[in-house]
């Protein structure tokens, strides 16, 4: 089966998409990427790529397109707001060129924001009477205003008709959440809507911690580890307040890995609170996480207090589910309904400092068994609802089956 995948991010930026394309190829699959220039989350396009021009390069057996793309930039509203324009005009005007002559059965669409990316994978089927699938991770327009990008009321509304036209013209939609059904079907009735939870890499299942690097705060004591994007969609105060509450708790530790808008600001936080017990030590490779993981008492994930975050599971929860490690999930909704349904871990309301510092201090005075009990609850309904290989068969079974039905 030939299949398109069509995504702004992608390798080297750390994505699910990377493992959903490697898998794909490893089982046979004739896969062809259209993605723009790596930034992300720098805002920088990455040392090896050019700002203009249209790149082709090989990864894992797949054949990937690069078109132009404006970098986002660090802070600035309109620098993203440009850099997600870019993709959909040099999507529509290189996209159809680069691939001319080349036959898909189908086109998947890595839905994540903006959805706007998928205004070409639309066109493109268009033209080349091409099915699209899109796999929608993020709810457009609410995940604008929750995240304060966009307050104006008629910019949503814009936004929101623009995100009804895509969905109407897509074959099928997949939601990486249950509680996404009711809300997209709103702005796509009568079109097939399929839940289609995210996993993780195998890795993660069977991490080492081989050439795992020495970091300050894990490995001894109580680390408790937030992995991922550091911005204002993760409510990263929640963190620090929490350090503040248990900075006469020496042995307890959080440890951020990553970085994003709200980073810099974590930073200062720390030197003017003199928290002693908050790391920042900034970005490691994904290939790393799997064994830094297992240096971590506890593993944290964290969302804003908003609607659109209480119905979102962040793809970070099946990935501490697979490390075998106790949860802390700081969270509404959806997110914290699976970890409390699979007894993975403790979960308390979102941007709730004081429960969160009081659910470190519950963990931390827990049985290591009883700790042990939490981590192999989570890894055990991970395999049995968010395993890789089984989803990325069903997800085979789904291009397949939209591509025969055209």
């Amino acid at each position: 089966m030939r299949i398109l995948i069509i995504s702004q991010y992608f390798w080297p930026e750390s994505f699910r998409i990377n493992d959903l394309v490697r898998a794909l190829t490893e089982k046979g699959m004739d896969v062809e990427v259209l993605t723009g220039k790596p930034n992300y989350p720098e805002g920088s396009i990455y040392s090896g790529y050019q700002l203009f021009g249209c790149q082709r390069e090989q990864w894992c057996g797949a054949i990937v397109h690069r078109v132009p793309l404006a970098p986002r930039g660090a802070k600035s509203g309109f620098r993203l707001a440009i850099n997600y324009l870019s993709f959909v005009v040099f999507g529509l005007l290189c996209g159809p060129w680069l691939l001319r002559k080349r036959r898909h059965d189908v086109i998947f669409v890595y839905g994540m924001s903006p959805i706007l990316q998928a205004i070409p994978a639309i066109f493109i089927g268009w033209l080349k009477r091409c099915p699209v699938i899109i796999f929608v991770q993020d709810l457009w327009p609410e995940s604008l205003e929750a995240t304060g990008y966009i307050r104006n009321t008629r910019v949503l509304g814009w936004v929101g008709r623009v995100v009804r036209f895509i969905y109407r013209h897509a074959d099928l939609l997949l939601v990486q959440s249950r509680a996404f059904e009711a809300p997209v079907a709103a702005l796509a009735p009568g079109k097939p809507i399929v839940y289609y939870p995210n996993s993780v890499d195998v890795a993660f299942c069977a991490p080492t911690t081989v050439n795992v690097p020495d970091i300050p705060g894990l490995g001894d004591g109580f680390p408790v580890m937030f992995a991922g994007n550091v911005g204002t969609g993760q409510a990263v105060e929640v963190i620090v307040e929490a350090a503040s509450l248990l900075k006469d708790h020496p042995d307890i530790r959080f440890v951020v890995l990553g970085q994003g808008s709200r980073w810099e600001w974590m930073c200062q936080e720390v030197k003017v609170r003199g928290l002693t017990n908050l790391y920042l030590p900034g970005r490691f490779p994904v290939e790393t996480m799997p064994g830094l993981m297992q240096k971590a008492s506890a593993l944290l994930v964290t969302l804003a207090d908003q609607p659109i975050f209480a119905a979102t599971v962040p793809s970070k929860v099946q990935a501490y589910m697979a490390a075998g490690r106790p949860v802390l999930a700081c969270l509404n909704g959806e997110g914290a309904r699976v970890v409390t349904e699979a007894e993975a871990g403790l979960a308390v309301p979102a941007e709730d400092a004081k429960a969160l510092a009081n659910a470190v201090l519950r963990l931390y005075g827990m049985a290591s068994a009883e700790r042990e009990r939490l981590g192999s609850n989570g890894r055990c309904y991970y395999k049995e609802h968010f395993d890789h290989d089984q989803l990325v068969d069903q997800l085979i079974e789904h291009l397949r089956a939209v591509s025969q039905s055209i």
